[in-house]
């Protein structure tokens, strides 16, 4: 099965590396200067366990010889629109797209430009950043994926996609109902986010002050009810875990999108903040700490654009 790993940055560069260690066979589609990048340093995996350097297969927009058998959308949901032009080539008849974008936007914009029958749902949890070198350091060791149909279906490309992404150096597994997986990953990333972009700080940061040891638990619960009015309500057992995971003394953890705040970069607000926030609202949902986060996080966006 030809494997296109559309991005190479945190995501997309893991997994790809573990799929390309595994001896599948795997292309990445990257931009020029993440390709010169690639070519001169190799792809490096950094933090936990052994470091690991591959040589990848890379490609570029211009390059892309003809469609593949599976595609794996891993770019973040500010690059979509450009990642599903530069992509048009490798996309036949019996292509499979998984993405693994943060949210659940990204879901329709697929559905429209290729249809349900080409599209899986995925949802992925890795915990890793891109050096200044631009090598990927992993900084906890989670890491796995879920893939299904989107109707809940055990399909025959469902199958397929498992026997190539199965048993790769990773978790791996057939979700029955992956559109509430992913509904409940959007809630413990934008509870995260959320909380960082507040206190300013890391989980820990927050939790050592008076007022930041329930912040979780706080929007975790506005992020359970929005998902709940959605049809996809959150077990207590899946909620604990996010409320244990974001009030843990002495945590180091932040999310991507208040790294990228930090480091004055364009962040995914809209995707995982204002969407959900939006559905909120339209929902009849109060979500007053979201509502602040995604308010602070959009103030961030003005002054980049001015």
């Amino acid at each position: 099965m030809r494997i296109l790993v559309v991005g190479a940055g945190a995501t997309g560069g893991f997994f790809g590396a573990r799929l390309h260690e595994a001896g599948r066979d795997v292309t990445f589609l990257v931009r020029p200067a993440r390709a010169e990048v690639l070519r001169r340093r190799g792809l490096r995996i950094t933090g936990v366990g052994p470091d690991t350097v591959v040589t990848p297969n890379l490609v570029t927009a211009s390059e892309v010889d003809g469609p593949y058998d599976l595609v794996l959308l891993t770019v973040k949901a500010t690059a979509l629109t450009p990642a599903l032009q530069d992509l048009k080539p490798a996309v036949g008849t019996r292509t499979t797209i998984v993405p693994f974008l943060n949210g659940m936007a990204h879901m329709d914009t697929l559905n429209d430009a290729y249809g349900r029958e080409v599209v899986l749902g995925g949802v992925v949890r890795v915990i890793t950043t891109l050096s200044d070198d631009g090598d990927i350091v992993q900084l906890a060791p989670l890491a796995d994926i879920a893939v299904g149909e989107q109707d809940g279906a055990r399909s025959e490309r469902v199958e397929r996609v498992a026997a190539v992404l199965g048993g790769a150096g990773f978790d791996f597994a057939v979700s029955g109902d992956i559109l509430t997986a992913m509904w409940h990953k959007w809630i413990f990333i934008s509870t995260l986010g959320a909380l960082n972009t507040l206190a300013r700080g890391s989980v820990g940061e927050a939790v050592a002050v008076p007022g930041g040891a329930d912040l979780g638990a706080r929007i975790a619960a506005e992020g359970a009810a929005v998902a709940a009015a959605a049809g996809h309500p959150v077990p207590q057992s899946t909620l604990d875990g996010v409320v244990a995971f974001t009030s843990r003394p002495g945590s180091t953890d932040t999310a991507s999108l208040y790294r990228d705040l930090v480091a004055g970069r364009a962040t995914e607000v809209e995707q995982i903040l204002g969407d959900l926030t939006a559905r909120a609202s339209a929902s009849g949902v109060a979500t007053p700490l979201l509502d602040l986060a995604t308010l602070q996080l959009r103030i961030h966006e003005n002054r980049r654009a001015e």
